[in-house]
């Protein structure tokens, strides 16, 4: 994934720089050579690479800064200011707004997963409170409908299509009528795959957006194809108004960051990008977050919107008794568990931390850290409420363990494992003492009796080594802010 190859290799290129004693032309020239590189790797064009590595010679220029300048907080800024120019088409898109019916027509190559894409959008805003509909105008591939209709029915959202119908341009507009009298404010139209040479197909989805008049018209495009993206979208930019775009299949590609500064050229704004099959792998694309996260540096008020959304204003007081009081239960890990899930997949959460980068986490581990908590969860629904409900770990002693592991159909060191797991949240969290989660949009005020030496002994000896030890941990903390860390995920300060 771009996030995880191209991030891992800038980000190392920067920490490089941020180790050399002095800071010289020769330093300086070796983390631009590298950072060009891995650009280069990622199929971003050679012209967009050259001007960022003049224009970052250009503002850092070692000559000129004062002593007592900090040289490697200027380079980094240059580089982050240069990266967001690079992929920001400087052109905000067309955003629906709740309660005003808005048409959303997506346009795009066959195979770019599309209709994947529509329902992925569809979920995506349905769960921020909107009323989708999806409408399947795609009559020329064999299966579309069924597709649609099996993502549809999965997300629970209602769709429109027909097996009868060979008019796409019917289709579609009767749709669109049918889901506004029923007072959907998001009405979202598939439309047929297509090549940019087919002229037949781009004259349907003229006819297709003259008769739905959509409000934006989103273009779904592969990031495979790399800088070749310029070209297409250009090709369906003459054709129809196309508003935004959504790149998928960035997981599966090297070749994300060609994708994404070709389509920053046409002007149109990247709104949304695919990373993964699933459901949830599906994140929006802002300019600054995204390169924040390149360099390793972070996506703090997207890490806590996440929170938000998966801890409800209205559950906040009740989390915040339990933290208050200290008493971490089974039952808290359970339903901590259950927020750790819903919040979507784990890398794409960590890699929003400052300091951590989405290499840590690869694919493979991921899945398997996903697959451990729903063995533990399993477990736990084993358990009585006796055992859930208490906060002594010596209640469960071996014959309640080996009751367990026969109810969920594990092995009984399966279930000591997870009850190590329980002994250190637990000492985590009872160094949490009236800590409280933020207001939405706030930096959260942390805690100032968590300080680094607190932070080496509860974290995992492995994320402390990939963290760079206890010297990386302190500029970690450092890099978030006074009276800031790790645990910022949970807020905190004075009552």
């Amino acid at each position: 994934m771009v996030l995880t190859e191209l991030g891992g290799s800038i980000s190392r290129a920067i920490q490089q720089m941020s180790n050399a004693t002095i800071i010289d032309e020769k330093v300086l020239n070796e983390c631009l050579n590298e950072i060009t590189r891995a650009l280069l790797q990622s199929d971003v064009q050679f012209k967009l690479v050259r001007d960022m590595q003049t224009n970052i010679k250009k503002i850092v220029n070692l000559d000129d800064l004062a002593a007592g300048h900090n040289k490697r907080k200027i380079i980094q800024q240059a580089i982050f200011n240069e990266l967001c120019k690079m992929l920001d088409p400087g052109k905000p898109s067309f955003t629906p707004k709740k309660g005003k019916t808005s048409v959303v027509m997506f346009v795009g190559l066959q195979g770019s997963g599309k209709t994947t894409t529509c329902t992925k959008y569809a979920y995506y805003h349905q769960k921020k409170g909107w009323k989708p509909a999806l409408v399947c105008a795609d009559t020329f591939r064999a299966g579309a409908f069924d597709q649609l209709k099996q993502n549809a029915t999965k997300a629970k959202i209602p769709f429109y299509g027909s097996y009868m119908e060979s008019d796409p341009v019917k289709i579609a507009a009767e749709g669109v009528e049918r889901f506004k009298k029923e007072n959907c404010d998001l009405i979202i139209v598939d439309t047929s795959g297509r090549h940019k040479q087919e002229a037949a197909l781009f004259e349907e989805m003229r006819q297709v957006s003259e008769a739905t008049k959509p409000d934006l018209v989103i273009f779904v495009m592969d990031s495979s194809i790399g800088q070749a993206a310029f070209d297409q979208a250009q090709a369906f930019k003459q054709s129809v108004a196309v508003g935004a775009v959504i790149v998928t299949k960035m997981d599966g590609h090297a070749k994300g960051g060609g994708a994404l500064s070709a389509v920053a050229a046409t002007k149109s704004p990247v709104i949304f990008i695919g990373t993964g099959e699933h459901m949830d792998e599906f994140e929006v694309f802002d300019v600054k977050p995204f390169v924040s996260r390149l360099l390793g540096m972070g996506d703090w008020s997207g890490f806590m919107d996440k929170i938000h959304e998966v801890v409800p204003m209205d559950q906040q007081p009740e989390l915040l008794q339990k933290l208050s009081e200290g008493n971490f239960t089974l039952r808290i890990m359970y339903e901590q568990f259950q927020k750790i899930l819903k919040m979507g997949p784990i890398g794409q959460v960590f890699s929003m931390l400052p300091g951590f980068s989405a290499e840590l986490m690869p694919k493979g581990r991921e899945k398997e850290s996903q697959a451990k908590i729903k063995r533990y969860m399993t477990m736990m629904d084993s358990m009585t409420n006796e055992e859930l409900d208490s906060s002594n770990p010596k209640l469960m002693n071996e014959s309640r363990m080996m009751r367990i592991a026969r109810g969920s159909g594990r092995h009984i060191r399966e279930v000591m494992e997870m009850m190590e797991e329980y002994k250190r949240l637990a000492k985590i969290w009872g160094k949490m003492k009236g800590l409280k989660i933020p207001k939405k949009g706030e930096m959260s005020a942390l805690s100032r009796n968590m300080n680094a030496q607190h932070m080496s002994k509860v974290l995992p000896p492995q994320m402390l080594k990939q963290i760079g030890g206890m010297g990386g941990l302190q500029n970690l903390m450092k890099q978030m802010g006074p009276s800031k860390d790790m645990m910022g995920m949970f807020g905190g300060g004075d009552k």
